[in-house]
């Protein structure tokens, strides 16, 4: 089930997105540039992170999934096989593969926009561009960068139940499953 506002265009971080993010990872939010996706509740679900975080250290995750109620819905994905699935798939089909590389080549060069860091160049994030490794890494991208982008991703955004209709991404009851 695909939620309606997808994709939305970057909104600052206020404090209260900053406590929202706190509160849903259980530590304070780390090299936020912006949040990338926010939740049909209101939260921030997806947070566009500098490429280089404040004590220096480089972060090639430039879109972090915050909300634990999404994530969990993807953990159980994980756990049930999917990504054994998608890499079978990736490995067979050169059109799913193609699709895959430029998906690594358009998470590449929204991160350049934020910053050029060389210990991380021409990495991304969930695998890309060869395996499939993180669905919450390819759910962050497909959120912030719109159907289309991340076949992967979209993939997984399609499989999940709709973690936002249960109250807020920053407390509430989980996800039925």
């Amino acid at each position: 089930m695909k939620p309606e506002a997808w994709p939305q265009p970057p909104q600052p971080v206020s404090e209260a997105d900053a406590a929202a993010v706190t509160a849903q990872l259980g530590r304070p939010i780390r090299g936020a540039h912006a949040v990338a996706w926010r939740c049909p509740c209101g939260q921030p679900a997806v947070v566009e992170t500098e490429p280089r975080l404040p004590d220096g250290s480089p972060f090639p995750t430039t879109y972090y999934l915050t909300c634990p109620k999404a994530a969990s819905a993807i953990g159980r994905l994980e756990g049930g096989g999917v990504m054994k699935d998608m890499n079978e798939r990736l490995a067979a089909d050169p059109e799913l593969a193609e699709h895959h590389r430029r998906a690594h080549e358009d998470y590449l060069a929204r991160r350049a926009r934020l910053g050029e860091v060389p210990e991380i160049d021409g990495v991304s994030a969930g695998g890309l561009p060869d395996r499939v490794k993180c669905l919450h890494a390819l759910v962050g991208h497909a959120l912030a960068a719109g159907p289309g982008v991340d076949p992967f991703g979209d993939e997984a955004i399609e499989a999940l139940p709709e973690w936002w209709a249960h109250g807020s991404c920053a407390s509430g009851p989980e996800v039925p499953e």
